[in-house]
């Protein structure tokens, strides 16, 4: 009778083994098939803990750089991650620590995690806020090879009893696929890594990854190459930059030889100053192939250059440093190419000495068409583009009291020159001849544009004004149009919450989104971010601009002539017969121009645009009062975000400092809002930094600025007080309520970063 039963009992003991291992070997495919290690840790969690009676699994992954392991979660949609130090006070990095398989049967017996080892404890905050009861606990190292690379540990058994040794078994099964699927992840994502100029200087530890970082910061605070700091500063040699350009470019390093032939024929129609601005110099031509050395092959608007100025058959691209590239030309041109142009003091001192006592007619006996004039506003330009500058001030006062020339600068006009009374109409009208304006006119303002490729290599756009002024004068501003590459969202400097809700706004198949502020806020800059964030092929995007100042491939983008009758208004019905997906229209100036944007939102377009506002709730009540309905203003809108750009502190000089607790209290006030959210509290390790001055910001003690915004969400409660026309403030309470931080709030998170001061907040923000 017994060995009947036996014999029953042996095939189901037999077929659940079989199931188990069948069931092992999906999930190892599964877990092998995985893209990357979050996967595993997030999406596979519960397919494996389905092979154990366990009521919870948690898989920790080692980090080799911080000595902790770490396991990623969804609360949610949101991905969360938890890190555990490498040593005894947990179970799970004592089995990290250890390599030791840790079974307890209640992780709330401080005696018998003791027996294990005295620093254990087991931390009961998850449990607390979870409402949840940890017993027992299996804690298996995973191992690859003799290493452990992670922790796999189970949590209650679902019987209530202890795990047992067949419970210990299968989880050191799993541990060892864990083991070989973490290995090749790791050797995965190392191949996957992004390839850098530097790697060859990393791989033969020449420098590492952590000195490449700082570096990399250094150049983009001092203006400088990366490979001239790694050999100035790292004390790396030139030829070992050099082979680590020559490895990522696939090409030859060419460094100067002061042996090098001179190659006159290829030399003979190209300009120094153009060459030494672009950073390449022609080498040699060899059975019809031209070489040519640059400091970055891979730019191919600057290889398009040269074989437009170079025709030849083949070209032979070599790489080499920018200090190289100046040493070939100051070499092959006999002296410095800079020395063509000259400083702006040497320009000046070409000039007559100015006659104090001769008329003040005297002035127009130097023509706009003079060599030195001619030099003198090109320097002048090139300047204001070298210093990051968005506007030049050309003023020139009555009598013989001169000009002064003024660059915008991060919002602030500084001085850049004085300019002798004898040239101050020469330098004027040198500008109006290029920007093709009247220079016989006088008396009317004029404005133009200027495109500098026509006057010389650099290739910059500026939009001139020209305004009369007392004493017969005339002023000139140029303001210098970004034509360069879109800056990401990424670094347009929203918190979280905003950037988040904003791409999900972006996302919308239509509707309408105002970005707002007064002139020079940087509304512009952010549209163009989202344009980028939404330009794809496959969707089609029309913009109207006044002027077009930054330019994207894959935009149709259309720059408005209100003089000739097509303003905003007009482009916008022109739009809407050309099959738009998002339409960016650059500023709400009417209420036609509001209601042609709103009735392109309501039919099935995104409509993007900017409107003059100080705050974003202000703008709906303005939106409002220029006639819009406010039911279909309701349905259309999206989103409302008002920013304004506030200057940064200089990373060279900024100084540390705690502040009092008056000052903090009146940071508190000025908040006005939720403070602890901030996690700022006064204690006495309190650190906020404040101006302090040096070389690198023209001791100012500021340089660069960075936004801050305020983003309001069209929530079904802001277009119910929309449609009742409710006040600013009422508007404004919603939107906190909805989760808005308001651009003072936002402001003194920046402080409180250590990026700004309060002082340059107050200025931008009313409250």
């Amino acid at each position: 009778m017994k060995k009947d039963l036996k014999a029953q009992e042996d095939p189901n003991k037999e077929k659940q083994r079989l199931l188990y291992y069948k069931a092992l070997h999906d999930i190892a495919n599964q877990i092998h098939a995985a893209k990357d290690i979050d996967e595993i840790l997030i999406s596979l969690k519960d397919s494996i803990l389905s092979l154990f009676d366990a009521d919870r699994i948690t898989i920790y992954v080692v980090d080799g750089k911080t000595k902790e392991i770490f396991s990623r979660f969804k609360v949610g949609n949101i991905p969360k991650e938890i890190r555990v130090p490498i040593n005894n006070n947990s179970i799970a990095g004592y089995t990290a620590n250890t390599a030791h398989i840790t079974n307890i049967a209640n992780a709330y017996d401080q005696h018998q995690l003791a027996m294990i080892n005295k620093d254990i404890s087991f931390d009961r905050s998850w449990d607390t806020n979870y409402d949840y009861v940890t017993k027992q606990i299996l804690s298996v190292p995973i191992f690859f090879k003799k290493y452990v690379i992670g922790v796999l540990q189970l949590i209650n058994k679902k019987n209530g009893g202890r795990f047992i040794l067949e419970d210990q078994n299968s989880a050191v099964e799993m541990a060892k696929i864990l083991g070989i699927a973490f290995y090749n992840q790791n050797k995965l994502s190392k191949r996957r890594a992004k390839q850098t100029k530097f790697n060859y200087l990393i791989r033969n530890h020449i420098i590492t990854e952590k000195e490449l970082q700082k570096v990399t910061e250094i150049a983009r605070t001092k203006s400088s190459t990366i490979e001239s700091i790694i050999i100035n500063k790292m004390k790396a040699k030139k030829e070992e930059v050099g082979r680590s350009l020559a490895d990522y470019y696939n090409c030859q390093y060419v460094p100067f030889d002061p042996n090098y032939p001179i190659p006159q024929d290829l030399l003979s129609k190209l300009k120094p100053v153009y060459l030494r601005s672009n950073l390449w110099v022609p080498l040699a031509r060899e059975d019809g192939t031209v070489k040519v050395l640059v400091d970055d092959p891979q730019q191919l608007d600057k290889i398009d250059s040269i074989k437009s100025l170079i025709p030849a058959e083949h070209y032979e691209l070599a790489i080499g440093l920018k200090e190289d590239i100046i040493q070939f030309l100051d070499y092959f041109y006999g002296t410095p190419a800079e020395h063509e142009e000259g400083s702006i003091d040497e320009l000046l001192g070409k000039l007559e000495a100015p006659d104090t006592d001769g008329p003040e007619d005297s002035a127009d006996l130097l023509t706009e068409n003079d060599n030195t004039i001619v030099q003198l506003v090109n320097k002048i330009i090139k300047d204001a583009y070298t210093k990051n500058c968005s506007d030049i001030h050309i003023e020139p006062y009555p009598g013989k009291a001169g000009a002064e020339i003024r660059f915008r600068i991060d919002g602030n006009c500084q001085l850049y020159q004085n300019i002798p009374y004898n040239y101050k109409k020469a330098i004027v009208s040198r500008v109006k001849i290029m920007a093709d304006l009247d220079i016989t006119e006088r008396r009317k303002p004029q404005d133009g544009k200027i495109s500098l490729k026509k006057f010389s290599p650099l290739d910059i756009e500026l939009r001139v004004a020209t305004i009369p002024t007392a004493g017969r004068e005339e002023d000139v501003v140029l303001r210098l149009l970004s034509t360069g590459k879109t800056m990401p969202l990424d670094e347009i400097g929203m918190n979280k919450r905003d950037h988040d809700l904003f791409l999900t706004m972006l996302q919308k198949a239509y509707g309408i989104i105002l970005v707002v502020g007064p002139t020079g806020s940087g509304k512009t800059t952010t549209l163009h971010a989202a344009l980028g964030y939404l330009n794809r092929p496959e969707t089609k995007i029309w913009t109207a601009e006044d002027p077009v100042e930054i330019t994207q491939r894959g935009l149709r983008q259309v720059q408005v002539s209100p003089r000739i009758g097509f303003d905003f208004a007009a482009a916008m019905r022109a739009f809407l017969r050309a099959d738009p997906d998002v339409i960016m229209v650059g500023e709400i100036r009417d209420h036609e121009t509001a209601s042609i944007g709103v009735e392109a939102s309501l039919t099935g377009h995104l409509v993007l645009t900017t409107l003059h506002t100080n705050s974003a709730p202000e703008t709906i009540i303005r939106l409002l009062d220029i006639g819009m309905d406010p039911f279909n203003f309701s349905d259309a809108l999206i989103g409302i975000l008002a920013q304004r750009l506030v200057r940064t502190l200089c990373n060279d000089c900024k100084e540390p400092y705690h502040p009092s607790r008056q000052e903090y209290d009146g940071l508190v006030r000025s908040h006005a809002g939720d403070f602890d959210a901030l996690g700022s509290p006064y204690r006495d390790d309190l650190t906020l930094y404040r101006a302090c001055g040096c070389d690198q910001c023209n001791n100012t003690g500021h340089k660069g600025r960075t936004s801050i915004i305020e983003l309001l969400e069209a929530t079904d409660e802001v277009k119910s007080l929309i449609q009742s026309k409710a006040t600013v403030e009422v508007l404004r309470d919603q939107g906190i309520r909805d989760g808005m931080t308001t651009l003072m709030q936002d402001g003194i998170r920046k402080v409180f970063l250590g990026l700004t001061d309060i002082q340059h907040v107050r200025k931008v923000c009313l409250r």
